[in-house]
């Protein structure tokens, strides 16, 4: 019988010839048996994670980016014709790590400022000592020359309207690799823009934390996730001169370098912030520290090392940070020893995207 006879033979919704025999057309077995292996590989581990998942993004899409902000809070804005020095002491006496920038002379909003700002300057005279005395007079416009003069890619300066979705907020920190986003409103009066804040990848996910249960069933370990990093994680020694952890900083991307002993123990975490407490003041003599010694510089309000297991789970961290002020989690065994980095960027990462392939 012709592949025309078999055709013509076989009924609308019918998988059956005229000889009895079942006949399934290939891309329809195929597709069947695709879906069968999906759905017999999901445990009901893997739905309830999904449905987690799933509710944490309903939440992200009909709450605002406003809803974030606490009832009380104060925002620190710098003019660009500030001095780089002074914009360090004012971070350092608020014991904040960033500060939206305004053009006074636009009246517009003109970016964010950053440690990563102030790594760019380190860089700069790094490259170019003979120009400490320029460096002391750099002003906060100037930082965009300095990326041009180290030739680095500037991060993209995002905003977003306080009234829009906090989903759309999360999405654009991920497409711009920001970890926090300025809320930028138009006066209805005056029609020139105004900051109204702040908002960070913390806030954001310990909001999240605070008021979405369905987080209880994030029951999957983490060695079973595609999240965090595992492989190649930069690290350094108490002896290692702070230079080239700034340098590890700046190559990988990173925020945050694990510290280790000799037999490869987690003892301390070289973090960027740490940056702007050595050179507070314009003074730059501290950068020719070691790890060790630079830690020490810390201050007493420093928050700590949040440490957990491949063991653990999505709720578990959900829940230390809603208890606590955590950026990164350093994943470590039974000895102490290094297995990975879980930022507070993976966590966002996967909740958003895990799952949505079209995405």
């Amino acid at each position: 019988m012709s592949g025309a006879d078999v055709a013509d033979s076989t009924m609308p919704g019918n998988d059956v010839v005229s000889g009895g025999l079942p006949f399934v057309a290939p891309r329809t077995y195929l597709g069947q048996t695709r879906q069968a292996m999906k759905d017999k590989a999901l445990t009901e581990l893997d739905h309830e994670q999904m449905d987690a998942l799933k509710s944490v993004r309903a939440f992200l899409k009909v709450r605002t980016s406003y809803d974030v902000l606490p009832l009380s809070f104060r925002l620190i804005v710098f003019d660009t014709s500030l001095l780089v020095k002074k914009s360090l002491n004012i971070l350092i006496q608020n014991g904040i790590v960033s500060a939206p920038l305004w053009d006074s002379k636009t009246s517009t909003f003109a970016g964010l400022l950053t440690t990563s700002d102030y790594i760019n300057v380190i860089q700069y005279y790094w490259q170019n000592p003979d120009a400490l005395a320029r460096v002391d007079q750099f002003r906060l416009n100037s930082l965009r020359d300095i990326e041009k003069a180290l030739g680095v890619t500037p991060i993209e300066t995002v905003a977003i309207h306080p009234d829009r979705p906090l989903y759309e907020a999360c999405r654009k920190m991920l497409e711009s690799r920001a970890r926090r986003i300025p809320l930028v409103d138009v006066d209805d009066e005056t029609h020139r823009t105004m900051v109204v804040s702040v908002i960070t990848q913390y806030r954001i996910l310990k909001f999240i934390a605070v008021n979405v249960k369905e987080l209880a069933k994030l029951r999957k370990p983490l060695k079973e996730l595609t999240v965090g990093s595992f492989e190649n994680v930069a690290t350094a020694e108490m002896d290692t001169p702070v230079m080239d952890v700034i340098h590890m900083l700046v190559r990988k991307a990173i925020s945050s370098v694990p510290i280790l002993d000799k037999s490869g123990s987690l003892i301390n975490v070289f973090e960027a912030v740490d940056v702007i407490t050595l050179i507070k003041g314009g003074i730059y003599d501290d950068l020719n520290l070691s790890v060790g010694e630079a830690l020490l510089k810390r201050s007493d309000e420093f928050s700590g090392i949040y440490t957990c297991s491949v063991n653990d789970n999505l709720a578990t961290i959900f829940d230390t940070i809603r208890k606590s002020r955590v950026h990164r989690f350093v994943v470590i065994d039974e000895e102490q020893q290094l297995k990975g980095v879980l930022t507070l960027s993976d966590i966002l990462e996967y909740i958003l995207l895990e799952g949505e392939e079209g995405e």
